[in-house]
């Protein structure tokens, strides 16, 4: 299994910047997608965006498309995640995952095996 350990949540004003990571360990030979994930307060966790590693396609939830933007540095076992132009409505605890799919169902939590612990991301108005 995959470890992964998320950083750089925080508070932000709205319209401003924030970049999360998630650094993977152990077995990150078995995955071959990244996602991210968030969830507010009394809702469901949903789907934010996700990464192919191989060759670094994207997916995005509609409303944070031009808005963020994942990443990943393969030397590093890390994903990102930079979110530009932060409202108040995108305050979450955000989590990535990991694991093996395909792509098309990237979507999916259920297609994930591993989940770093969460952080949190206030954006005030």
């Amino acid at each position: 299994q995959v470890q992964l350990v998320e950083s750089g949540g925080g508070l932000v004003q709205a319209g401003g910047p924030l970049r999360l990571s998630c650094a993977a360990s152990g077995r990150t030979f078995g995955y071959n997608a990244m996602g991210w994930f968030r969830q507010a307060p009394g809702k469901e966790r949903e789907f934010v965006a996700a990464i192919r590693w191989s060759d670094e396609s994207t997916y995005y939830k509609d409303s944070v498309k031009g808005r963020f933007t994942i990443s990943r540095d393969n030397a590093k076992n890390t994903g990102y995640l930079q979110m530009n132009s932060l409202k108040p409505e995108d305050t979450a605890v955000y989590y990535c995952a990991a694991g093996n799919m395909w792509f098309l169902l990237a979507r999916n939590s259920n297609r994930y095996d591993s989940w770093g612990q969460g952080t949190q991301v206030t954006v005030s108005s």
